[in-house]
């Protein structure tokens, strides 16, 4: 499984078009084959970062999401909308995807 983590600070006047555009970027993304996770969190702490969190079945599910069209096009506009170089964390995990957390159950 490859499991990546990026996080993106976005240019206060540009959080309307960030919103849609991550908004339908995460739709396609979650509608590909080899994608098992397509998530976006906006911090608590500081307005318009925000946290993506995204795994793919394997690196050949992870090639054929760069490899799509929305990908082609979300990497063209994305720069249009940020106001830093965006930081990832690129990880190839044993597994499948989310394990439950030992130290917790619901009571």
């Amino acid at each position: 499984m490859i499991f990546i983590a990026i996080k993106v600070d976005i240019r206060p006047e540009k959080r309307d078009d960030w919103l849609a555009g991550i908004a339908a970027y995460t739709a396609d993304v979650r509608a590909e084959a080899g994608n098992l996770a397509f998530d976006c969190f906006e911090s608590l702490d500081t307005p318009n970062q925000y946290s993506i969190l995204e795994s793919f079945a394997d690196s050949d599910a992870g090639a054929a999401h760069v490899a799509t069209d929305h990908a082609k096009r979300f990497f063209e506009w994305f720069p249009t909308v940020v106001s830093a170089t965006p930081k990832i964390v690129y990880q190839e995990l044993e597994g499948e995807g989310w394990g439950e957390m030992a130290e917790v159950k619901p009571v």
